[in-house]
């Protein structure tokens, strides 16, 4: 089973973004703040992948991206950034600082879940590993 962190500040929000991506496969854990979920995902590393607004209090988006990326117990965690508050130049920064996906504010549901279901499938790829012979 699937486990989504969803980082937003709105519980509606939220809650919108963890019925799009629930399913028998996934569970949702939602939380308010960038910083609970740093912490949170500290102690949980069996996370498959992070959905997280931009604006948000104490550590916004962009800065818990920044944090994951550097922490190598963390950093290959996929990130769905989701906000209706950045520009063009904004969006591909995210995208070339550690984002997987942009997804605008109001969410288009099937194109988020089209990316969550890009990004589990991704994680469960197995590795190639060499053999000798």
């Amino acid at each position: 089973m699937h486990k989504i962190l969803i980082v937003d500040d709105d519980p509606v929000t939220r809650t919108i973004l963890a019925r799009t991506v629930e399913s028998e496969k996934c569970v949702c854990v939602q939380l308010s703040q960038g910083k609970l979920a740093l912490d949170f995902l500290r102690d949980n590393p069996d996370i498959s992948l992070v959905i997280t607004d931009m604006s948000m209090p104490e550590l916004d988006g962009r800065a818990l991206i920044k944090v994951l990326r550097q922490d190598n117990d963390l950093k290959a965690i996929p990130v769905i950034i989701v906000s209706g508050v950045v520009s063009l130049h904004e969006i591909y920064d995210l995208l070339g600082n550690g984002a997987d996906y942009f997804v605008p504010k109001p969410v288009d549901t099937e194109v988020l879940q089209t990316y969550v279901n890009r990004l589990l499938h991704k994680r469960q790829q197995p590795t190639c590993q060499a053999q000798s012979l």
